[in-house]
């Protein structure tokens, strides 16, 4: 979730994975596998995945999926004078529909997809100027962690501090008179610590920031992309900055079983969790649905599923731990 202030950004990239209540009821087996997880209600998701933003009366056709639109430029009923399209670039069908979609499956107005999670990280930080700060989470993606260290710092004058945000008294420390953005991700990859993002708007709240713009980061390569909010001006200044086309209509394809695939992802990663627990050699597991992860009771309250990610740690010395992965 991303909070754009009057002059700070507080961005929060969550990881959250959403599983309606009613698709657990479809036998008896899935109702056993649905009380071992944190499978939280999430009215209508399924429905609206398959049907916002893809209504068949906006096409002369009445396609029920949304067709592919290539076109590069489109007519205009006189100059400067068009029906929503002009340049492919600033708009395009068959993204607008794919936008629409995810902006309705997060309860946001609209919706912002690019190419990639770099891309929309990069587009992010156009929003502050040579000389402005960001205070970023320490356990970041490593992607996001070079952009910042060698792109934003070393070539746009951007100031980075990383911390533990999972301690919001050091998040606290972090906020200078110069921050602009708040970075975090929870959970992180790869340690899968939490940060609580109550807490942390809480923090930024006491630095007399007005809580004005929401944005929620998620990428397709974990699960799915895109960013949402319910501003039209930060959507127009982000919009003329990105662009990306003909992979809307295989992530289509995946948003409409997300809810489906994500039950089975925690199913499977809780089973994976508890069986390494359970083995003698395995020093330490991070999930956090395993009562023994130290913010056990923060997920339960702040995640709608505990996802498919479980890192541990393993007691042998890693080059002889590596021999045995290459061998698997």
């Amino acid at each position: 979730m991303m909070i754009v202030q009057r002059s700070r950004l507080l961005l929060f990239r969550v990881l959250r994975h959403f599983v309606p209540r009613s698709t657990l009821s479809s036998s008896s087996k899935m109702a056993n596998e649905a009380e071992q997880t944190n499978l939280k209600p999430f009215p209508h998701f399924g429905t609206l995945a398959i049907h916002a933003g893809q209504e068949p009366e906006q096409w002369n056709s009445r396609a029920v999926v949304p067709p592919i639109s290539m076109a590069t430029t489109f007519k205009q009923d006189d100059p400067g004078v068009h029906r929503g399209f002009e340049y492919s670039r600033s708009g395009n069908p068959t993204r607008n529909c794919f936008e629409a979609c995810v902006a309705a499956l997060e309860g946001a107005k609209h919706g912002l997809a690019t190419s990639s999670g770099l891309s929309a990280t990069m587009l992010l930080t156009h929003l502050l100027k040579s000389g402005e700060h960001i205070v970023c989470v320490d356990d970041v993606y490593g992607g996001t962690n070079r952009y910042f260290s060698k792109v934003a710092a070393a070539n746009m004058g951007i100031e980075i501090s990383m911390v533990d945000a999972s301690d919001l008294s050091k998040l606290k420390a972090a906020i200078k008179p110069k921050t602009k953005m708040v970075w975090i991700e929870t959970p992180t990859n790869p340690l899968l610590k939490l940060v609580d993002i109550q807490g942390a708007a809480e923090v930024v709240h006491q630095h007399e920031v007005h809580l004005d713009y929401q944005v929620l980061v998620k990428r397709s390569t974990s699960y799915f992309f895109i960013a949402c909010t319910s501003k039209k001006k930060i959507r127009e200044y982000l919009l003329v900055l990105s662009w990306h086309l003909f992979t809307f209509s295989y992530i289509w394809g995946g948003a409409k079983t997300l809810h489906l695939r994500m039950r089975q992802h925690e199913i499977n990663a809780t089973a994976v969790a508890k069986f390494l627990e359970g083995n003698p050699r395995v020093e330490k597991v991070m999930y956090p649905g395993l009562e023994s992860y130290p913010q056990h009771e923060l997920a339960k309250k702040q995640m709608t599923g505990f996802g498919g990610m479980v890192t541990f740690f393993h007691q042998r010395e890693f080059g002889e731990f590596q021999k045995v992965f290459q061998i698997i």
